[in-house]
């Protein structure tokens, strides 16, 4: 029996580990010249990996023993279907996911990293090619691109051109919109272009989220390792963070109108735990109750903007959260299943871990979590 355990899963986050090369069929040599390596120059422990990875394709005995437990076995660049796409798809068959989102993990940093706009954009659309092509021989693999908002009209361009090419969902950060709030008038044709396509937009951690201040780091003592026990990844302080960024994005999203000018626009926050949406959620309305004596912008709001949130968004716990007690807080039609596939934060059994705390939940609660809320943020009959 697959791992969904013939229950109908659609997978809310999972990734592709690029390999060096990922992006260059889709650049040409001025922009690879422009843009910064990824991973460096030198040669590092990741291309050790990869060629460890490399080495089982066309190995019948070593591809079936890398396919014999995916969600158990080995992640990053050494998980089956890391970085190859047929292989992603018989992970999907062990897994049984009706669907899955796929967002990048290291090819964005060189994106971002970008200080022309020109570069930028180019290299925007080069990641955004790389992702619907890993994803276009599987229906079940949603790629997720990405568009900066540094600039509105390029923004759309970069959108329009992700869409064209195959991919599901648009990744945008969490931070400002360059020098505007992403509920700035000059994003409303963006926005709505994204309503007209049912394609999602994306909140993930990455692009915009807010870490601990350096200040704060000079504390007296040698810096922790991170959760890995490396040096590159989030630490505690880090982590307890990561709802802060969500929340100032989708607060400007509420008050600027955006949600109310296009009732259509649905959007996820993936990977910055859910524990505390239903916390955010009352916050809204009581800022709402108590400023809206004298702010006009409140006074005009039809809706309160928990509602707005509620018909807008979906979140995904963490595979360590009780998810019970989340869903019982904050209502059974705000949160999604993910695996983070293969990602070690997704940890080796997610959906068990899930159910250990969704033990006093019917079936239809249980069938919003694992199918219908994803259904309905992907617009997805």
């Amino acid at each position: 029996m697959n791992y969904a355990a013939g229950r109908t899963i659609y997978d809310a986050d999972s990734h592709v580990m690029e390999t060096r090369e990922w992006l260059d069929p889709f650049m040409d040599a001025d922009l690879k010249a422009k843009l910064r390596p990824l991973y460096g120059r030198k040669p590092n422990r990741i291309d050790k990996l990869l060629d460890e990875a490399k080495a089982r394709k066309g190995d019948a005995a070593a591809e079936a023993k890398a396919l014999e437990n995916p969600i158990g076995g080995p992640k990053g660049w050494l998980a089956a279907g890391a970085f190859d796409s047929e292989e992603r798809s018989r992970v999907l068959d062990q897994f049984g996911f009706s669907g899955q989102l796929v967002f990048g993990t290291f090819a964005l940093g060189p994106v971002r990293a970008a200080d022309d706009e020109g570069v930028l954009y180019a290299a925007a659309r080069a990641h955004n090619d790389a992702m619907a092509s890993f994803c276009s021989n599987d229906a079940r693999l949603f790629g997720v691109a990405y568009a900066p908002l540094e600039n509105p009209s390029r923004a759309l361009e970069c959108a329009n051109a992700a869409i064209a090419a195959g991919n599901r969902a648009i990744l945008v950060s969490s931070g400002p919109a360059g020098d505007r709030s992403p509920g700035h008038p000059d994003f409303d044709p963006l926005w709505a272009r994204l309503s007209e396509t049912k394609t999602p937009f994306m909140l993930h951690i990455g692009p915009g989220t807010k870490t601990q201040p350096k200040a704060f780091q000079n504390n007296g003592r040698a810096r922790a390792p991170d959760l890995h026990g490396g040096g590159e990844n989030l630490r505690f302080c880090d982590y307890i963070m990561l709802s802060f960024a969500p929340q100032v994005w989708l607060t400007a999203m509420v008050y600027d109108g955006v949600f109310e000018r296009f009732p259509e626009l649905r959007g996820g926050v993936i990977e910055s735990g859910a524990g505390w949406a239903p916390e955010f959620l009352r916050e809204l309305d009581l800022g709402r109750k108590s400023f809206g004596r004298t702010d006009p912008y409140l006074q005009a709001m039809p809706l309160k903007p928990s509602e707005y949130i509620r018909r807008a968004v979906k979140f995904t716990p963490f595979p360590g959260e009780d998810v019970g007690r989340i869903v019982r807080d904050g209502g059974a039609d705000l949160f999604m299943f993910s695996s983070d596939y293969p990602h070690p934060e997704g940890t080796n059994d997610p959906k068990g871990r899930f159910e250990r705390t969704l033990g006093e939940f019917d079936e239809e609660t249980r069938d919003l979590f694992y199918r219908r809320n994803f259904e309905a943020m992907m617009s997805i009959a």
